[in-house]
């Protein structure tokens, strides 16, 4: 297999990590067309429909956003997708601006040595300073990953597979984990709906390289149909 390790960049111009997360061609093997076609169609139906119910409550929540802290109400950051290659992904902001993120970066690293990070049960960051206070709430019902659906309709994302990584996260994981990049990262998926912040970085990479394996179009709407309930009993969130 080709062994993507020491390239910095693939033909097409798209940038791959430098110590890459896609250390080699993913080994799963490729869904039919007819099948991608529907996920596809669902994707775009699905993220269409619900953007265009919620845009005036989204609107009110940036401007919350923006009257109790200082900086803009949409983040975008670059994250990890489709064979390693980066794209801008958008959230509703939910901390201060210019914080660091060393403490972060701390903890993904003691969780992937296989540390217990846990504090009152959760794997989050414990106590961060840089959330504002709406951000503790959007965060907590999984509203600030709304403006996502921007991604999944331009192709970056789709409503459900592995959640879509920060770049020096993409650099840390262990190799056996590089199929979680062979497919579209997602808005929800099994780590969501399986316990969310009560589980550790390890144990999300599991669920990400079984969703990989798994992956059909049944279980994708069976992981949509937990997502709600999952967001409305606060299933693992923080």
């Amino acid at each position: 297999m080709t062994d993507l390790r020491e390239a910095t960049f693939v033909p097409t111009g798209d940038r791959v990590l430098e110590r890459g997360a896609v250390r080699r061609a993913p080994a799963v093997p490729r869904k039919s067309t007819s099948d991608e076609l529907l996920r596809r169609a669902v994707d775009v139906l699905l993220a269409t429909a619900v953007l265009a119910v919620l845009a005036v409550p989204m609107l009110l929540i940036a401007a919350c956003i923006r009257v109790s802290s200082r900086g803009p109400a949409l983040f975008r950051q670059q994250r990890v997708g489709l064979n390693g290659r980066t794209f801008t992904c958008y959230k509703f902001r939910t901390m201060r601006v210019g914080g660091s993120d060393a403490a972060h970066r701390d903890m993904i690293a003691r969780e992937l040595r296989g540390e217990d990070t846990k504090v009152d049960g959760s794997c989050k960051l414990h106590a961060d300073p840089r959330v504002t206070r709406v951000g503790a709430w959007l965060r907590r019902t999984s509203i600030d990953e709304l403006p996502q659906l921007i991604n999944v309709l331009r192709g970056e994302m789709a409503l459900v597979g592995p959640r879509p990584c920060l770049e020096w996260e993409a650099e840390m994981f262990p190799p056996e984990f590089h199929d979680r990049f062979a497919v579209l990262p997602g808005l929800t998926g099994l780590w969501q709906v399986s316990g969310r912040s009560t589980m550790g970085t390890l144990d999300m990479l599991r669920l990400d390289v079984e969703y990989v394996r798994r992956r059909t179009t049944w279980l994708d709407l069976k992981v949509l149909a937990s997502t709600l309930p999952a967001l409305l009993r606060d299933d693992g969130a923080r």
